[in-house]
């Protein structure tokens, strides 16, 4: 009997999805390049290859993958406190940011809890909240595309367990001052995990955003999030971090899913914590882009706030970002679109930079 002649039989009851899932909008990604001449701008991934000594650790450790990794990250955590001069134990990981944020959530939060955040912020705030059953607190950016902190402090009910502060914005790139996010701790009950989501954090100007570890170190409801994923350029191995209590660290560590990191992505974090130095050259090269890519876009009379990600961002109504796209996608340059809101564009090397910069001057105001 075919699976269509079983859902006629009478009394038939097949397994259903909850009806979070199946509300749940799905997560867009940046599009894919699928071809050499495409320029791949929509993911805000590194456009270097992976450093050096994290593709030789990745090579050097390939030969054990029949063996599980080690589920505690133990070398892995321990090399990431020595980076930020707190313990081991006050560190979590996960695949990627995205994957400790799931686990912030799904450890804090019951069903019918709130998490606040700023919108329009990272795409997947909203559907790991509504995943977990809790409800997410929506509050517009201000009108310099930042975190509106007076209108996210007054959003705060009994009900309330986490917000996220992100910083520099994605996508917009706006950063939070050390000083907004310190009054805005003083004013948020200590029972609320604020949690600082620094995944652009190497390409911010050096006082652009707040000292993230003072603050831990003051507030102890603060907790912060980062990811190997950018800078360090290894987005296709899923590697982040978050820095907690060490109450707070452990329990992200039990709702972390076993063997989630795996053994070539720790390897190849470390390896990449112990080439910094490598690391930020690539990062000053893309500080200078973003500044050059700025700077002519402005001439030619497009208004951007200034952005402390390795990306830009267009503020556009739905008639712009349409007619951007399509223009963009007969150019093979991949960019990335938010209906009602704007376009994003990845820096990448001049070249691709390049024909970002003469395809806008084309549709400039």
């Amino acid at each position: 009997m075919t699976p269509d002649q079983l859902l006629t039989r009478p009394g038939t009851a097949l397994p259903t999805l909850r009806s979070a899932v199946t509300g749940l909008p799905s997560y867009v990604p940046g599009r894919r390049s699928a071809g050499m001449d495409v320029a791949a701008l929509a993911s805000n991934e590194s456009h270097y290859e992976p450093l050096p000594a994290a593709i030789t650790a990745v090579a050097e450790a390939a030969g054990a993958m029949n063996r599980y990794p080690d589920s505690a990250a133990v070398e892995l955590r321990e090399r990431i406190a020595r980076h930020l001069g707190v313990t081991a134990a006050e560190i979590a990981v996960g695949p990627g940011s995205v994957g400790v944020l799931q686990q912030i959530i799904t450890g804090l939060c019951d069903a019918g809890d709130e998490v606040i955040f700023a919108w329009r912020s990272f795409e997947a705030y909203p559907i790991l909240v509504e995943l977990a059953g809790a409800r997410p607190v929506r509050i517009p950016l201000d009108h310099l595309e930042g975190h509106d902190l007076d209108a996210m402090a007054a959003a705060v009910t009994e009900r309330t367990k986490v917000i996220l502060l992100c910083t520099p914005n994605n996508p917009t790139g706006v950063p939070i001052s050390h000083e907004r996010i310190e009054a805005f701790l003083r004013a948020v009950r200590w029972d609320i995990l604020v949690v600082i989501d620094e995944a652009y954090v190497e390409y911010a100007e050096a006082g652009s955003g707040p000292d993230s570890l003072a603050l831990y170190r003051q507030y102890p409801n603060v907790c912060i999030l980062r990811t190997f994923s950018k800078a360090y350029g290894l987005a296709g191995l899923r590697v982040g971090y978050a820095v907690a209590t060490p109450t707070i660290a452990e329990g992200l560590r039990r709702t972390a899913l076993p063997f989630s990191v795996s053994a070539l992505a720790q390897k190849a974090a470390i390896a990449s914590l112990d080439a910094g130095e490598e690391m930020e050259s690539r990062v000053a090269a893309v500080k200078q882009e973003r500044a050059r890519m700025a700077a002519q876009l402005e001439a030619q009379g497009w208004k951007l706030q200034p952005s402390q990600g390795n990306f830009l961002w267009i503020r556009a109504d739905d008639d712009l970002r349409a007619r951007l796209v399509e223009a963009f996608d007969r150019a093979n340059i991949l960019v990335r679109a938010y209906q009602g809101d704007g376009v994003r564009i990845t820096v990448a090397d001049p070249a691709s930079n390049d024909r970002v910069v003469r395809l806008l001057e084309a549709h400039a105001a």
